[in-house]
């Protein structure tokens, strides 16, 4: 009854699997090395800013503030 139905098959060669493993594996490859690059940025970014006087004057006027009721520490 459905035999008159043109069957459809997607066959994919190793060959063409392969590429687009290639390509998608590449695509990945550059976002990695993007969110490198990137993380090495703000790393510095991070370290120039905790080298200004801000940082420094807050860290002598920090009070430790763990000691309170609300941590059982009565």
């Amino acid at each position: 009854m459905l035999n008159h139905l043109p069957s459809i098959a997607l066959l994919v060669t190793t060959a063409q699997l392969t590429m687009i493993l290639i390509a998608v594996a590449a695509i990945f490859l550059v976002f990695i090395l993007i969110a490198i690059v990137k993380m090495y940025k703000l790393k510095a970014e991070n370290k120039k800013l905790m080298d200004t006087n801000a940082f420094k004057d807050l860290d002598e006027s920090y009070k430790d503030f763990t000691g309170g009721h609300l941590y059982g520490d009565n």
